[in-house]
């Protein structure tokens, strides 16, 4: 007779090694979809290098476009992560929003996330649930920040602006990942951000 103590070893056991098996076949897919792309990538591949059975990765993925889905939105918010720090190190409004999006465009358009992200990303996963993802995950840092809303200007333009520089940061990512000299492009396409926004800073400024 097993006592429930072994059951409840034998159980956290096989938890232990399906999340070693989820773990070792995600692994292996961002690598390869990082190194390869989505299309150059199969299941097979994704199987030997995780050092899994091909029926391992099925009985845990129904399909490859599943799998790019999960890397996704894990390496989409490995990046989240990294942009607050980078920001709280400003040494005022306009500075953090600098090394924010500075810290934003040269992670994305990296070599480590830039074919998933911004270049097979759109395509498997479709326009709608890409940007749905990212917006999950930077929404909030990509609104206007609420120092801006004590400038005296209408909600609705605030909310606008922040929409707006959205749609310029995503853009500037892609360009900067289509770059021959992508750190350069991130620079540029920052300082360009600035130079956009100075206006609402200078008002704040005038308004204090």
């Amino acid at each position: 007779m097993v006592s429930k103590s072994n059951r409840s070893g034998q159980t956290r056991s096989q938890a232990e090694r399906r999340e070693h098996t989820i773990k070792a076949i995600l692994d292996a897919a961002r690598r390869l979809f990082a190194s390869r792309g989505f299309a150059a990538t199969s299941i097979d591949d994704m199987a030997a290098l995780a050092g899994v059975a091909k029926g391992a990765v099925y009985h845990h993925f129904k399909s490859k476009e599943e799998i790019f889905g999960r890397v996704f939105e894990d390496m989409t918010a490995e990046i989240a992560a990294r942009v607050p720090s980078a920001a709280r190190a400003g040494k005022d409004l306009q500075d953090s929003i600098g090394r924010g999006t500075l810290k934003y465009l040269t992670s994305i358009s990296s070599d480590e996330f830039r074919r998933v992200l911004l270049i097979d990303g759109p395509a498997v996963l479709g326009w709608n649930r890409w940007r749905q993802i990212d917006a999950q995950h930077f929404g909030s840092m990509m609104r206007v920040p609420r120092e801006l809303v004590l400038t005296g200007r209408a909600a609705r333009e605030i909310d606008a602006l922040g929409h707006l520089i959205a749609g310029a940061v995503t853009e500037a990512a892609l360009v900067c990942a289509a770059s021959d000299r992508r750190t350069q492009a991130a620079r540029d396409h920052t300082s360009a951000l600035l130079k956009m926004l100075a206006p609402f800073f200078t008002t704040g400024q005038r308004r204090k």
